[in-house]
């Protein structure tokens, strides 16, 4: 299956909200803070990033797991460089 690429913002809000809906968490009312991902060569699968030291996590351990890696089966970070400039609306070097 061909993964669709997403920001780091993007992926980051996906694997916060698979979280957050998960009954456990909801019963329980905690905030599971989730990191930004991170980029690295693709594993066995092709997947290209992977997130590391979610925070308030303990108990939850087994929901991040399950969150991040459904998220991981469908998405890839983009890794598309955003040009500063065009924030601004300027050209390169202009």
């Amino acid at each position: 299956m061909l993964r669709k690429p997403r920001t780091a913002s993007q992926l980051q809000d996906e694997v916060s909200r698979r979280i957050h809906r998960a009954p456990e968490v909801v019963d329980d009312g905690v905030k599971i803070s989730v990191p930004r991902p991170q980029l690295q060569k693709p594993d066995a699968s092709g997947c290209n990033w992977t997130m590391k030291h979610f925070g308030n996590a303990i108990g939850f351990e087994r929901i991040v797991d399950d969150a991040l890696k459904t998220v991981q089966k469908e998405y890839n970070l983009s890794e598309e460089a955003k040009d500063i400039n065009s924030l601004f609306g300027d050209p390169p070097n202009s």
